[in-house]
């Protein structure tokens, strides 16, 4: 290996898309009559104004068709492949690249199984070159993301002027279980739909981009909370005879007591400090879990602003959410070269995932 080949990776576009249709949250209690005081205060009380969701058809008498789980499947897939390839085309374009600049392609979804995966779908529908490298990361979770990005990361920095561009796209509303019961409702009031892809760039690079401004890649670290593995989980319901997302009450404590830890693990060694960190981008999980992080961490609310307007705009948006946010500080321009950022994302394993980038 060169030691161009080593030179640390650079965001060089970020693109999302997301459904056509977003509804508040008093909206969706109405769409599907929940009264129980208990599951509407759930959603009125999530933090979240509105989701982008794909809700099941309606019947003969307006009430919506519960969708059986093949159905859901078809619906997993039919919105995977449509946000993924909008949030591809719109990061492609941000970076000033081309489909034929594509040389790896990874795609991250948990809501639903593909074979093929959804690499294949997408370079089909897309018409990106076959000969293309390609990654499917799937069923990690909402940490996925920052798992993926390690991957497509040594990718660039392998292939030194070659474009790698990730791709996370999860269609939530294909894991959502009606049974009535809190299990259910604090899924059903959090997660939202929509695919987030990030181009990235090491070494000289050979493609004139004019927007290759983003930020360096340098660490990444994580973190299994092996005694809470089961307290996140997507797995198959008999009852119900389908897929259901599982919440322990708990993750959120779970996951910011073991915040502190995961961060100092990514700066051992850098010479920083928490203070030094002028831009986090924190998983928008949901309004107790960012409550956890942000205390544990002591971050303050600007710190989280971008985090937490996330989920307010869009709700849980899983492997992508972190993309999400840092589009939204790319738009408020404030990073200034040598800016130090924090990514942290949760999800099923309990895990924690954290990378250092640096403008």
């Amino acid at each position: 290996m060169t030691a161009t080949a080593t030179a640390p990776a650079r965001i060089v576009g970020v693109g999302t898309a997301v459904p056509e249709h977003s509804y508040s949250q008093q909206e969706i209690l109405d769409i599907f009559g929940i009264q129980d005081p208990r599951v509407r205060s759930i959603f009125l009380n999530s933090a979240i104004e509105r989701r982008f969701l794909t809700l099941p058809p309606e019947g003969p008498d307006g009430a919506r068709v519960l969708e059986v789980q093949g159905e859901l499947l078809a619906k997993h897939k039919a919105q995977a492949v449509d946000m993924g390839v909008r949030a591809v085309q719109e990061c492609l374009k941000e970076a000033g690249a081309d489909l034929s600049d594509i040389g790896y392609l990874c795609c991250v979804t948990t809501t639903g199984f593909l074979t093929p995966g959804l690499s294949a779908l997408v370079i089909r529908e897309l018409g990106i070159d076959p000969r293309t490298s390609r990654l499917d990361v799937v069923g990690m979770g909402c940490n996925a993301g920052l798992n993926a990005l390690n991957a497509v990361n040594g990718w660039a920095r392998a292939n030194p002027g070659r474009l790698a561009v990730m791709v996370c796209a999860e269609a939530c509303s294909a894991t959502y279980v009606f049974d009535g019961t809190m299990r259910t409702s604090v899924v059903n009031s959090l997660f939202g739909d929509g695919a987030a892809a990030v181009a990235l760039l090491a070494g000289e690079p050979e493609l004139p981009l004019p927007q290759a401004t983003g930020p360096h890649l340098l660490k990444f670290a994580s973190y299994i909370i092996t005694d809470a593995i089961d307290a996140m989980r997507y797995d198959w319901d008999g009852d119900q005879d389908r897929f259901s997302f599982y919440l322990d009450p708990h993750v959120p404590y779970v996951v910011g007591a073991h915040a502190e830890l995961v961060v100092d693990s990514l700066l051992a060694g850098t010479g920083l400090r928490r203070s030094d960190i002028g831009q986090w981008l924190v998983h928008s999980g949901g309004k107790k879990v960012i409550d956890a992080v942000g205390v544990n961490l002591g971050l303050t609310r600007h710190d989280l602003r971008h985090t937490t307007s996330v989920l307010r705009d869009y709700g849980n948006l899983s492997s992508g959410s972190f993309l999400f946010s840092y589009q939204r500080l790319l738009e408020e321009r404030v990073a200034q070269p040598g800016d130090y950022c924090v990514l942290m994302t949760m999800g099923p394993g309990s895990t924690i995932e954290t990378a250092l980038a640096r403008w």
